[in-house]
């Protein structure tokens, strides 16, 4: 509620009543703004309990809700407002009826001017009709009448043509006056009693005849005029006499040019002082007038320099300028973490920026009444702002940002072009000289071209795109020290074997990290910048390059590490928006294709192809089978596989398509990718093979170590046998290949093909080997079960496996193993049933005796390979089985 309602007891300190008097309030207490009804109802209750807490409490403990103080108030203040609300009825009847009298009084003038401006139009339809001839009752004839009226007008325009005429002549009269006083007497009074007369349009005739003056005294006294003193050959001004002239040949006239020149500097010194006290005192009419007369006087180049040099905003701005660019140190060292997000523009080039928008808007609106060529003048201003003040900041705020990174340079410049180009486009919206209108058009295209220039020496050429192209560089090569010297160190011990034996690791080591350190030793780098980088290498925070630990290498230093692409390509990205913001549209093209050119050959070549080498080192030294592979290096395999997905996704989302515009670029680009991409995608299907030809031959391996008699056993064995599950070599085989899929599968995405591709050529592998393997053993009886329980834990391992459903399927190609269990347990009348049915179907009755002839699906075998199985069985020479092999 506002301060003047009062609301408290009103009581006479002389005679006190002992009933509390109820609040006091008048209508100006609810006509406020302020009034809240809420407050008001509050201060009504606090008012009755402040009086009710007076009273002493009970003794009983806590006082007791007495209601009769807010019943008292509140009636008070009901009876108050009925008597309020009777006082602001009979205002408002007053007001009403005032109002009605004045809307009368108002009808009734507007009728009385109404029927004058009716009178005056009549008027005027005479006065035309009299002139053009249409008031023939009048006297005359429409002829004559139309005579008189063109004769008035020819009259006027003789008038006004002899009133030219009189101006010129008096004109004439007075520069001539003017020009022989100067001439012959060197006086000048006629000008300086024009000049003093105070009146704008005084100066302005006397600026212009001070102009015509020095033109006739170029023309009549050339001898001041000519800057050699050589005598003039003209007509005018020649120093000998006429014959009909007394004045003496030798006689020293006065030097019109010195004296019109002082006029002329004086009336322009005149003139600026005084514009300069218009300024002061906000006389935007009298400025007007000064730039009028100096426009027209010397172009008015005189007093815009006044304006603009002499502005406050760059007097006080010429101390700011020179001082050093601070700034928070913790804030400069985050602008060089190209992990950590980009700050806002410097705060003294923000503040800057800030101050200029405001006093453009300001000095705009002063320009467009001050100056009658305030286009021009807003021009000037303009550019001294851009290109002194904010320029001279911008060029200090880079330099600084320089002395800490490249990277901070290049977020620096990034911050404050974006900062800038706001101003600008601000402006534009504001309109300036024509607002609240749109910005003029050369207006516009002054601040467009001021944007510009303020950048044009970060963008000359191609130092742009380099320097991205560095700075990209020295963060991908720090962050890849560790991986690129394990891998240097390996490709070394792997080629000089026995050179690196006469050389440690160590010594390798640290000739690594001297080279290192050694290219970060040189001037173009920063101790924060080395900081940064050496954190990113792993080499310690301390910028004191002589306090750097010993590199450590270990196993994970040397593996790809999906983070660390996802990192690379963050800061690729970074560059690449800074690119399209900055850099020229038609450049960008080149500059996808330069910033390509870096990602093949950092993230493609020294990241992703060297591990995929390693890898493929490791699985050829494998292919011996002399002992047991070691997939460890699969999981190696699946990180570069999953990098190098990310960056041709990049490539093609990010890179390529900015340069659709050039077709020879987008096609060069996309050369470059789809070849790194086939060396990669070959690298890939190597190692891939490298594993199945590992895991074959293992499986190879431990196949040769079965025994001849584990399917002959001998009859007292039976039982033994019996219970066998499978023979040994068959729970090798399986325990091995049980560990291939899990580490393959724990080791490559199940998103793709390559992992069921990879399982099914293990799988159809170990099937060829097991259908070879069994035709060079001999099988009894007992020993044809143990085939079959052999041939069963195969199959169902290998179907157990994600592989293509046309293999593990029915009657796929591992059901021959089945097949071929049951030929050494049927009996004879059995196999030639099964050789019938095969014959019908056409399976066993091709001649195909080579694996190769038979479809990954198919489940059948060839008559040879039926007779090559059924003729290792003991019983194949009784004659039962005999007669079976003669029918194949």
């Amino acid at each position: 509620m506002p301060d003047n309602v009062s609301l408290t007891s009103q009581s006479n300190p002389s005679s006190r009543s002992v009933f509390p008097r109820g609040p006091s309030f008048t209508l100006e207490d609810f006509s406020s703004r302020d009034f809240i009804v809420k407050e008001f109802i509050e201060a009504l209750s606090d008012s009755a309990i402040s009086n009710r807490r007076s009273a002493a409490p009970p003794p009983g403990g806590n006082q007791l809700f007495d209601p009769k103080p807010l019943i008292r108030t509140f009636e008070h203040a009901q009876r108050r407002l009925g008597e309020l609300s009777g006082d602001l009825e009979i205002r408002e009847n007053e007001l009403s009826a005032a109002v009605r009298r004045a809307e009368a009084q108002h009808s009734q003038n507007i009728t009385t001017l109404g029927r004058k401006l009716k009178q005056t139009i009549e008027s005027f339809q005479q006065l035309d009709t009299s002139f053009n001839g249409a008031g023939a009752g009048a006297g005359f004839s429409a002829s004559d009448t139309g005579a008189t009226g063109n004769m008035a007008v020819e009259t006027g325009r003789r008038l006004e043509e002899l009133d030219r005429q009189r101006r010129r002549a008096l004109d004439a009269h007075f520069l001539l006056e003017c020009w022989d006083n100067v001439s012959n007497r060197g006086d000048i009074a006629l000008l300086e009693s024009l000049r003093r007369s105070g009146t704008g349009e005084a100066k302005v005739r006397s600026a212009q005849i001070a102009r015509q003056l020095l033109r006739i005294s170029q023309r009549l006294d050339p001898k001041n005029w000519n800057d050699s003193g050589a005598k003039s050959s003209s007509t005018y001004g020649d120093e000998s006499i006429d014959s009909d002239s007394n004045e003496p040949a030798n006689e020293m006239k006065p030097n019109t040019r010195e004296i019109l020149e002082k006029f002329s500097e004086t009336l322009e010194k005149d003139l600026l002082k005084q514009f300069d006290d218009f300024y002061r005192k906000a006389n935007f009419e009298g400025m007007r007038d000064c730039a009028t007369v100096l426009q027209d006087f010397n172009g008015g180049a005189s007093v815009v320099a006044l304006f603009v040099n002499q502005h406050q905003f760059f007097i006080d701005r010429s101390q700011l300028l020179t001082e050093e660019v601070g700034g928070d140190p913790e804030a400069w060292e985050k602008l060089a973490d190209p992990d950590a997000e980009p700050l806002k523009v410097e705060p003294s080039l923000q503040s800057l920026i800030d101050e200029v928008k405001a006093i453009v808007q300001e000095e705009s609106a002063i320009i467009r009444r001050a100056f009658p060529y305030y286009e021009q003048v807003l021009g000037k201003f303009l550019q001294r702002v851009f290109q002194q003040s904010i320029q001279q900041r911008l060029e200090m705020v880079l330099e600084k940002a320089n002395s800490i990174s490249s990277l901070a340079f290049l977020r620096s410049l990034q911050s404050s072009r974006g900062y800038i180009s706001a101003l600008v486009d601000d402006l534009k919206v504001h309109g300036l000289t024509e607002h609240p209108d749109p910005i003029s058009a050369q207006t516009a295209l002054l601040l467009d071209q001021q944007l510009e220039d303020l950048f044009v020496p970060y963008f000359v050429g191609s130092s742009y795109i380099e320097r991205e192209k560095r700075t990209l560089e020295e963060l991908y090569t720090s962050l890849l020290f560790k991986f690129t010297t394990f891998h240097a160190r390996r490709k070394k011990a792997a080629t000089t074997f026995m050179a690196s034996l006469s050389k440690s690791g160590t010594e390798l080591l640290s000739s690594s990290r001297d080279a290192y350190i050694s290219r970060l030793e040189s001037s173009e780098f920063s101790a924060t910048q080395r900081k940064v980088l050496l954190q990113l290498a792993g080499l310690g925070e301390s910028s004191d390059l002589t306090k750097l630990p010993e590199i450590k290498l270990m196993e994970e230093d040397g593996l790809p590490s999906v983070a660390c692409a996802k990192q690379m390509l963050k800061w690729l990205a970074e560059g690449v928006g800074r690119g399209l913001e900055l850099s020229v549209s038609s450049e960008t093209p080149k500059d996808m294709l330069a910033l390509l050119g870096l990602l093949l050959s950092i993230m493609g070549e020294g990241y992703i192809e060297v591990s995929l080498e390693a890898a493929l080192e490791s699985a050829t030294s494998q292919e011996s089978g002399k002992a047991e592979p070691d997939l460890s290096y699969l999981p190696a395999v699946q990180n570069t596989i999953a990098i190098a997905n990310l960056m041709v996704m990049c490539i093609n989302t990010l890179l390529i398509p900015l340069a659709t515009s050039s077709l020879t670029v987008r096609r060069e680009m996309e050369k470059k990718t789809t070849l790194i991409t086939m060396r990669i995608e070959e690298k890939i299907n190597t190692i891939e093979q490298k594993v199945i030809d590992a895991a074959l031959a293992w499986v190879s391996k431990l196949l040769s170590s079965q025994k001849k008699n584990d399917f002959r056993p001998k009859e007292g064995d039976n039982a033994a046998w019996l219970e066998k599950l499978q023979t040994p070599t068959c729970g090798s085989v399986c325990t091995f290949l049980a560990r291939v899929h899990n580490a393959i599968v724990t080791s490559i995405s199940s998103s793709g093909s390559n992992l069921c591709q990879l399982l099914t050529e293990i799988a159809l592998g170990t099937r060829n080997l097991l259908l070879e393997h069994f035709k060079r053993f001999a099988v009894n009886g007992p020993g044809g079960l143990m085939v079959t329980k052999d041939m069963t834990q195969y199959t169902d391992l290998l179907k157990s496996w994600a592989i293509d459903e046309q293999v593990k399927g029915m009657s796929g190609a591992l059901d021959v193993l089945l097949e071929v269990g049951s030929l050494f347990v049927i009996g004879s009348e059995a196999l030639r049933e099964r050789v019938r049915g095969g014959a019908a179907s056409g399976t066993s009755g091709r001649s195909e005796s080579n694996n190769s002839g038979r479809g990954p699906g198919e489940a059948g075998l060839s008559v040879q390979e039926v007779r090559a199985y059924v003729s290792k069985r003991e019983d194949s020479n009784t004659a039962a089985m005999q007669t079976v092999l003669n029918t194949l």
